[in-house]
């Protein structure tokens, strides 16, 4: 059977707001070519409490899909391994 979740990797202040370095995604059922979930609907996919504390930080984050810079409309399938990176600063 195959894996019907997406795992979602937090980084540094993403890691903070969100209180853990990675979650497990459910992915909704119905998964048709081009209907599924995107990885501009992943604040939704991880629900309103982890939504909200990191909504403020995805205007400046970084979102890499299967170890690639992404956008939001590419597809989310099972499997996935989705990160989100925050700015670094240092000198």
């Amino acid at each position: 059977m195959a894996q019907s979740t997406v795992t979602v990797l937090f980084f540094a202040g993403a890691r903070e707001a969100v209180g853990a370095s990675r979650l497990e995604v459910e992915l909704p059922g119905g998964r048709e070519p081009g209907g599924g979930p995107t990885v501009g609907d992943l604040l939704q996919l991880l629900g309103p409490e982890v939504a909200g504390k990191l909504a403020p930080l995805m205007k400046t984050c970084a979102v890499w899909l299967n170890g690639s810079p992404t956008s939001p409309g590419a597809p989310l399938s099972p499997g996935d391994e989705v990160a989100v990176l925050p700015p670094v600063s240092g000198g």
